[in-house]
């Protein structure tokens, strides 16, 4: 129902004109499409104001003072974590009594929401320092040099759960009707793990990784599929090869057998892969095999390998135009995590 304050002046003057001239509620309601109820309250507030302006100084008075309110921001932002019930407890403290929702309201007026945070690699100080060592010392490359690294990593793909959150439109009491639910698999329903590259004119190999992969299934990887990549992308002679630094890639087998090929390798600092643009593109992989909707894991993979290969060359090559701009953004934080 709609409110009476919020029906029009001239609507309001109606109501009063047709009461005066002896009308019924009843009636009037009838002749205006107003409920009745409304019509009572118009003719009860003009009996009691002697007009049908809408006063000022109407409207819910403020439950907080600017003093809580402050309070509440300062709070919130030294920590984040704080829920709304303790918040309501602090304030209880000191002879404010206000709901839980009415502080959540209040902060998102201050603009501040609750959101689920991000999740980003938990950071010591070993690893700050080795991030912001990186950043500095690669800042002022070339962008030449950005573009002749091929980089490289590890992702999986899991057949159910490919997105965080599903929506459905149901009625009340349909929740599991079958075109209602999602379907789950013990253990995900099947997963599979892909290795793959690309640099800035492009995608280059993918390749599924068979079981759980060790060092020696790494180096039979790279030795399948880096050189291709590098040919068909046509990174030239003087190009680098990109990893993290898992145990794989950094065993005592792997780095020997590394050295033995000779390849130019970017010193990569641990706990990074907000400073791998490939993971951008693992992102965008994820999010057009699911559209798909692969309903096993022969199609997973098969999916996977069609969607890597229409990535754009305009997005890989965008990614990397912009590696300097990741860099400075680990200087700003000193080393800590990025929104990249």
């Amino acid at each position: 129902m709609v409110k009476s304050r919020e029906w029009s002046r001239k609507t309001r003057e109606e109501v009063i004109t047709l009461h005066r001239k002896g009308i019924g509620y009843k009636k009037i309601a009838k002749m205006l499409n107003i409920p009745r109820e409304t019509i009572g309250s118009i003719i009860r507030k003009f009996k009691a104001k002697g007009t049908v302006e809408t006063l000022p100084g109407r409207g819910r008075k403020k439950m907080l003072t600017s003093t809580a309110v402050r309070y509440l921001k300062r709070r919130v932002e030294k920590s984040p974590r704080v829920t709304a019930e303790e918040l309501r407890k602090d304030l209880s403290d000191v002879g404010t009594e206000v709901s839980a929702p009415t502080i959540r309201r209040t902060l998102r007026n201050e603009g501040l929401h609750a959101r689920t945070p991000r999740r980003t690699p938990l950071l010591s100080p070993k690893n700050k320092k080795s991030r912001l060592q990186y950043a500095k010392s690669h800042v002022d490359k070339p962008q030449k040099f950005w573009d002749s690294v091929l980089w490289t990593d590890e992702t999986k793909l899991e057949l159910f759960g490919l997105m965080d959150q599903h929506y459905v439109w149901r009625r009340k009491n349909k929740a599991n009707e079958e075109k209602s639910t999602l379907p789950t698999v013990k253990h995900g329903g099947g997963s599979i793990m892909l290795w793959g590259c690309f640099a800035s004119a492009g995608t280059g190999k993918l390749q599924r990784v068979q079981g759980t992969m060790n060092s020696l299934q790494y180096q039979e990887i790279l030795d399948d599929k880096v050189m291709q990549s590098v040919t068909n992308l046509r990174l030239g002679r003087r190009w680098t090869f990109q990893q993290d630094n898992d145990p794989k890639h950094t065993s005592k087998s792997t780095r020997a057998w590394l050295q033995i090929k000779g390849w130019n390798i970017l010193e990569w600092p641990s706990q990074s892969p907000d400073l791998n643009p490939i993971e951008n593109l693992w992102w965008d992989l994820k999010k057009a095999v699911a559209v798909r909707k692969p309903k096993n894991v022969t199609e997973l993979e098969a999916f996977a390998h069609d969607e890597w290969a229409k990535i754009p060359v305009d997005r890989c090559k965008t990614l990397v135009s912009s590696y300097a701009s990741r860099l400075k953004a680990v200087i700003t934080v000193k080393g800590c995590c990025t929104k990249y």
